[in-house]
């Protein structure tokens, strides 16, 4: 969805993401932490005062995928209520889901959109108006995941010129992290505050969802990926209507009441219990 935003300026430092990954899922250092039968690793990260729920799927045992439109009628699914019950009727239980990414006006995603290898939309490499929407502010990127099952987040520009191959992606904005360093844009003292939502590939193996459980400006969102999460890159996705969906736990991120439809969606899937 597209919402109104303050840019801003900062700066940070990189960091080695194996220690932050060990800091970030290390069972001692985390206050509280749930891994239900599904095997998704699912807790809640508490950094600089502020409560996150974080997720982290392994893409050589867990398929994560991308989900818009119901195949049987070419409706989109546009909550993920009706995504678990689709996959319920298939014989699949949902395990994990959360909205991919900013949209536009008519419900279709604002930027790049592959699902399962066919590409529904194309490279946005308009830049916009940052006014206009969060998409607009640069750089923005792509998270995707290629043939070979191996994620990663990269810049619009980089992927424009890389012309990978992939089975899954989607495009969003801003980049919240750049080659180990925070988005330039971001001010730390910026009042944008947003319920704020994530991912980063933090190996090409090893995917980190995250998503706040209160308002939050993108300087301090970004040092989350950077400095509690280890994320060398991390992308935006969406912000104000953002919820991610854990099987036995429920939903995390904006009150029910502020969701609005979704288009593509996060998700992963398990046999039918």
């Amino acid at each position: 969805m597209r919402e109104r935003s303050l840019p801003a300026r900062g700066r940070n430092a990189p960091v080695r993401w194996l220690a932050a990954v060990a800091l970030a899922f290390g069972t001692a250092a985390l206050p509280a932490c749930s891994q239900p039968p599904s095997g998704v690793d699912s807790r809640t990260v508490r950094y600089n005062g502020l409560d996150y729920h974080v997720v982290r799927i392994d893409l050589r045992t867990q398929r994560l995928g991308l989900y818009w439109r119901d195949p049987g009628n070419d409706q989109p699914f546009s909550s993920i209520d009706a995504l678990k019950a689709w996959g319920e009727s298939d014989g699949r239980h949902l395990l994990f889901a959360a909205n991919a990414g900013i949209y536009d006006h008519k419900g279709a995603p604002l930027g790049l959109y592959v699902e399962n290898g066919k590409t529904l939309v194309p490279l946005n490499t308009v830049h916009g108006d940052p006014r206009a929407g969060n998409f607009s502010l640069q750089p923005n990127g792509v998270f995707a995941i290629d043939a070979n099952g191996q994620a990663s987040v990269m810049t619009t520009r980089a992927f424009h010129a890389a012309r990978p191959r992939v089975r899954w992606a989607t495009q969003s904005g801003p980049m919240l992290v750049i080659g180990g360093q925070l988005n330039a844009q971001f001010l730390a003292d910026s009042n944008s505050l947003k319920w704020r939502s994530g991912v980063c590939a933090v190996t090409p193996h090893q995917v980190v969802f995250a998503i706040s459980e209160a308002p939050v400006n993108f300087h301090t969102f970004g040092e989350l990926f950077l400095k509690r999460l280890g994320c060398d890159n991390a992308l935006y996705l969406d912000g104000t209507i953002s919820q991610m969906y854990v099987d036995g736990q429920g939903y995390f991120g904006a009150p029910g009441f502020m969701v609005k439809p979704y288009a593509g969606m996060f998700a992963v899937f398990g046999k039918r219990r």
